[in-house]
């Protein structure tokens, strides 16, 4: 199997490369070491499109920020993934946070966001009702928005896919063999050849930098811990930071695409990369910084909390360049927040350091841009839901009753490539309210087993040994 550019790594930077290479007459083809993609920071972590005030100025942080941020209206559009421009504030408590607001303010101008104003406590709480009466004054920026991090990442999965590129799951990359034309990658028993590999690993990256001997950076995992609220507890409509430290942008909390609220998240450094526990160290924390914003805030109401963990890079900045040791390795590496917000810049800045690297980028006549997202009946109104079910009746049966997700919507979700209780939950939602799953998930799991012929005993949670059943009851005792 030879390519003209082989990515490893699934999550949302390696799906949005895989989209932005798509649209030329390429042979691309990309490699996952898990069942699915957006297994990895792309499934949980805070979802917010940055503005672009908060990374140095001069750096690629900055630069892929600002030109992400304005790219987002037209993936958005283009893949039916949602986006709301709802803007953000940076809140100061005192003195001291009222000097790093401007701080900010000087910065974002330095790095060209839009529309940003420092506004007085009393602007800020017409802004955003539900903000402390302590809170004496805010950065307001009107480009910050919400989305959704692995209904993105699907997307540029599925649209690329459309468009030609081959996706391998389940294909942990186990030795890469640099070779005078090109370079040869193995997983198992497996070899895939290429021209030019992309090094989209995420928490991985320089593991897979290491196996062509370039050691030029270090990525270590930093943890976040979020609590998700009902819908019933929602009472922001912007999103909400404190001031930012050395870790991190701090404790926030904001609406969701989804009608939710959440809080968080933590910044903890951890040696293990895997290490997505959630700790009542953690929830402490996220209560009392959560309330300090918004005091209303009804913590009785958190139906799940969750961790993520993502990659901070040794040299500080994104790592968007050839290796060193082996150029036909493009890095795109160390890609910590805002790394959601700059996908679609770094699938540009990538495609143009293959096209530098002396890969011809030639237009494809039919290259589709557009993918359909699955329909939602919990969307429709009432004409539209009749109708709905008259075409395909499969939308007359709901099967998670907390966000009204229907048969048709998880039938079309496994004929699209779900194969998994937590792939089926990515795409349409099935799971993820009040009852996380409790009523739901053995439904799904039916669906799936019929739609894919596995067996109940061989389906999992999200791949790999979380299977769900061992066997009948009479079978293990």
């Amino acid at each position: 199997m030879r390519y003209d550019v082989l990515i490893i790594g699934g999550g949302v930077t390696g799906c949005a490369i895989a989209r932005q290479l798509a649209r030329w007459k390429l042979s691309v083809a990309l490699l996952e070491a898990r069942e699915d993609v957006a297994m990895g920071a792309s499934r949980a972590n805070s979802a917010i499109v940055h503005a672009g005030y908060d990374a140095q100025s001069g750096t690629l942080m900055a630069a892929m920020n600002v030109r992400g941020n304005a790219l987002y209206d037209s993936w958005c559009r283009e893949l039916e993934v949602p986006l709301q421009r709802i803007g953000s504030l940076v809140i100061a408590f005192d003195e001291a946070d009222e000097k790093e607001l401007k701080n900010l303010y000087e910065r974002g101008v330095r790095n060209g966001v839009p529309g940003l104003e420092i506004v007085d406590g009393a602007r800020a709480r017409e802004l955003e009702p539900s903000l402390s009466d302590k809170v004496t004054a805010a950065l307001w920026a009107p480009t910050g928005a919400i989305t959704c991090p692995y209904q993105l990442t699907v997307a540029c999965f599925e649209n690329a896919r459309a468009n030609g590129v081959e996706f391998y799951m389940d294909t942990p990359v186990t030795a890469i063999e640099a070779q005078e034309d090109g370079v040869r990658v193995l997983s198992g028993g497996r070899s895939f050849q290429a021209r030019y590999l992309v090094n989209a690993a995420g928490l991985y990256a320089d593991d897979v930098a290491r196996m062509v001997g370039d050691t030029s950076f270090a990525i270590h995992g930093r943890k976040g811990e979020y609590m998700l609220l009902d819908r019933s507890a929602k009472c922001v409509s912007r999103v909400i930071f404190q001031t930012p430290s050395a870790m991190g942008k701090g404790v926030l909390v904001s609406p969701t695409v989804d009608g939710n609220v959440f809080a968080g998240p933590t910044a903890v450094d951890v040696e293990d990369r895997e290490d997505t526990e959630v700790s009542q160290a953690g929830v402490n924390v996220l209560r009392t910084l959560s309330i300090k914003s918004v005091p209303g805030l009804n913590l009785r109401s958190v139906i799940t909390s969750f961790a993520g963990v993502r990659s901070q890079p040794s040299t500080g900045d994104f790592i968007l360049e050839p290796s060193a040791v082996f150029p036909r390795m493009i890095h795109a590496a160390g890609i910590c927040s805002p790394g959601l917000t700059s996908a679609p810049a770094i699938a540009e800045f990538i495609a143009g350091l293959l096209r530098q690297a002396g890969l011809e980028l030639v237009e494809k006549e039919d290259y589709n841009p557009h993918r359909p997202a699955i329909r939602r009946f919990a969307e429709m109104n009432m004409q539209e839901r009749a109708a709905a079910i008259a075409e395909n009746p499969l939308y007359g049966r709901i099967i998670c009753r907390c966000e009204t997700i229907t048969e048709a919507e998880i039938v079309e979700a496994v004929h699209r490539g779900a194969r998994s209780v937590d792939a089926v939950k990515r795409r349409t939602r099935a799971g993820m309210g009040r009852c996380q799953g409790g009523f739901c998930s053995p439904r799904v799991m039916d669906i799936l087993s019929r739609e894919t012929g596995m067996d109940m005993t061989e389906l999992t949670k999200f791949g790999g040994q979380s299977k769900l059943l061992v066997g009948k009851l009479k079978e293990v005792r």
